[in-house]
């Protein structure tokens, strides 16, 4: 970081070549990666923070979720990193997730290669599927047990149901007095 220079803003423009878009394939689980495009610009955002902008483009090929057969899907999205040098840290064990997701620690170096493919996990669909691929019924039930189905329903169900019937009853009934919506 130290040997960029901080009035203009500096730009990339990764292109990795078939072995490389293998291996970045085999990293995020996918068939393949036909095409990988990433460019943009690194610049300084005031006197110690810099900001990482760009366009991500590409065509992947992953595994249909329920039939393992081929599906291609492009991805075009922006990016936005802002790499801060005193980037707050959480101070409790548990911590919710800061509402601008685009801000990291600003290390010694900035890598757009690491972004582009963080980016690029981030931008997949986690469940692909093929065109038409559907789920089958699934029956889930302890050996022995009747599976539920829509004809034999959750009992959980009838009970929700005997309770939403008892809480209209409440709703219609009057006061204890029998005068009803006084006071």
């Amino acid at each position: 970081m130290a040997d960029l220079p901080t009035r203009k803003a500096q730009p990339f423009h990764l292109r990795p070549d078939a072995p490389a878009r293998a291996g970045i394939a085999e990293t995020l689980g996918a068939i393949s990666l036909r095409k990988l495009d990433f460019r943009g610009t690194v610049q300084a955002e005031g006197r110690h923070d810099w900001r990482l902008e760009g366009r991500l483009g590409a065509t992947v090929v992953q595994p249909c979720v329920i039939t393992a057969e081929p599906v291609t899907t492009r991805v075009d999205t922006d990016v936005l990193r802002r790499f801060l040098r005193n980037l707050p840290e959480p101070d409790a064990s548990e911590a919710e997730m800061p509402d601008d997701d685009s801000l990291e620690a600003l290390g010694p170096e900035i890598d757009p290669g690491a972004v582009m493919i963080e980016a690029l996990a981030i931008a997949l669909p986690d469940y692909p599927r093929a065109p038409g691929a559907t789920l089958a019924g699934a029956e889930f039930a302890p050996p022995g047990a009747t599976p539920l189905t829509d004809s034999r329903p959750n009992p959980f169900a009838a009970l929700a149901a005997l309770k939403r019937g008892s809480d209209s009853d409440r709703d219609g009934d009057e006061d204890s007095d029998g005068d009803k919506g006084k006071e």
